[in-house]
């Protein structure tokens, strides 16, 4: 496979595919595979990099805690011990077939933060560049959501997105998603590729373990995330993770010379289906030649690094206003004058971000004193160029009237275009019980 494209993977692996869920042993076996499925992907000349959970699963072991406590502080402490412990493991594994590896610990304040998002970006590509494997976990210790709420799913595609992947696994305790339940229908029939995440009737009923917080809906979420950003999302069976060998060599094959279209210099995706939708077809010969699992296909138009940023900042600081008119001249590609915008709400700063969000203008102040009436619309994230109280008094002018209003002006614009981003609906009706929420930047 050398002579093949060199491609960055992303392994994701849950607490249950690390730790056992009674004795809380680590599973030495399946991490052993794992460790020899990421040192073989390196020999093929591919980028590789671990999002591992386990963190209070191994401090469950350490401090002989039977079960996973309920209280915060316990939690926390108990993946400060684990952490320790995790990477350590992880360390010597790797250490036995002379592969370097890193540690990274991010937090959502990291996403949120502009500059932090950035530098992690380089610290990935400069592991990267040496051959390293880095090792992905959420600081349990200090990310009070993600223990709450369980969303390393959502990490790894972040840090997916985050350093351009070309594939995301998502290890879990099934081979694939199916149309139903497959221990309770039998006849339950696999999905191989969903091409349209919108038109998904999938089960997702499975949930996470009594170690870990995640689940299988948590994996859609994820996969959503990751193909907007343009990444291959994989959901396959942890305990067989061979499985991501041979399922990256099989979709690489399909690139081979021999299925290149004429033309040399046209682009291929790394799948493609005719059909929102590819169940199992278990007639085809090739389907036999690789393990069983989901691929959801990436977006054509995936979102760039300054709007993905924009878009997954956790706590937007506030939130801008704006009429139909300065909607339109934002989709026309020109920036946010302050004319176009009628409220502000929040105290924020300059280059923070806030919500963008489309109301109807009136011509005078309703009862609520408010400049606009009807149902605000959410449409997308902005950085803006001046502080809450700034764009308050200048809401409504002309750009030349800055500087007279605030004695000086630093730009003519509330926001720059280039740091305006827009979510991007599905236009199709969906199953409203199946229904995820998605957002996409333009």
């Amino acid at each position: 496979m050398r002579g093949s494209k060199a491609l960055t993977v992303v392994i994701k692996l849950g607490t249950s595919s690390i730790v056992d869920e009674k004795t809380h042993e680590p599973l030495l076996p399946i991490l052993t595979l794992i460790v020899d499925t990421a040192v073989k992907l390196r020999k093929d000349g591919h980028r590789v990099v671990i999002v591992s959970s386990g963190a209070i699963g191994v401090g469950l072991r350490r401090m002989d805690v039977e079960k996973r406590p309920k209280h915060l502080a316990q939690l926390q402490a108990l993946a400060a011990i684990g952490q320790c412990r995790l990477i350590r493991l992880w360390d010597s594994l790797f250490d036995h077939l002379r592969q370097p590896v890193a540690q990274i610990l991010l937090t959502r304040n990291d996403i949120a933060d502009r500059t932090r998002y950035f530098n992690a970006q380089n610290t990935f590509n400069a592991l990267l560049e040496q051959g390293v494997i880095p090792i992905v976990n959420e600081n349990d210790t200090l990310a009070v959501s993600e223990i709450k709420f369980g969303d390393n799913d959502t990490l790894s595609a972040i840090t997916a997105a985050m350093i351009h992947a070309d594939m995301l696994f998502l290890m879990t305790d099934v081979d694939c998603l199916y149309d139903k339940n497959p221990r309770s229908n039998p006849d339950a029939q696999p999905i191989e590729v969903v091409e349209d995440i919108s038109a998904l009737q999938a089960d997702v009923s499975s949930a996470g373990s009594a170690l870990g917080t995640g689940g299988m809906s948590t994996k859609i979420i994820a996969a959503r995330l990751g193909t907007s950003a343009g990444v291959t999302t994989i959901i396959t069976r942890s305990s067989n993770p061979g499985n991501v060998l041979s399922i990256v060599r099989y979709l690489q094959s399909q690139q081979s010379p021999s299925s290149l279209p004429a033309d040399e210099n046209a682009e291929v995706p790394l799948s493609r289906s005719t059909s929102s939708l590819k169940l199992s077809t278990p007639s085809s010969s090739e389907d036999v030649s690789v393990p069983l699992h989901t691929r959801f296909l990436p977006s054509n138009e995936p979102i760039r690094d300054r709007h993905f940023w924009l878009l997954h900042t956790p706590n937007p600081h506030g939130t801008l206003y704006i009429d139909t008119g300065a909607y339109k001249a934002l989709l026309g590609k020109a920036g946010l004058l302050p004319v176009g915008v009628v409220d502000v709400e929040g105290n924020f700063a300059q280059q923070e971000v806030v919500r963008l969000v489309i109301v109807q203008r009136r011509s005078t102040p309703g009862p609520d004193g408010k400049m606009w009436e009807g149902r605000p619309e959410e449409v997308g994230r902005a950085l803006v160029n001046y502080a809450a109280a700034e764009i308050a008094r200048i809401m409504g002018h002309q750009s030349v009237d800055i500087q007279s209003i605030l004695g000086y002006a630093d730009s003519e614009y509330v926001a720059h275009r280039q740091h305006v981003g827009f979510f991007r609906r599905e236009s199709r009706p969906v199953t409203p019980t199946r229904e995820i929420n998605r957002a996409i930047m333009e």
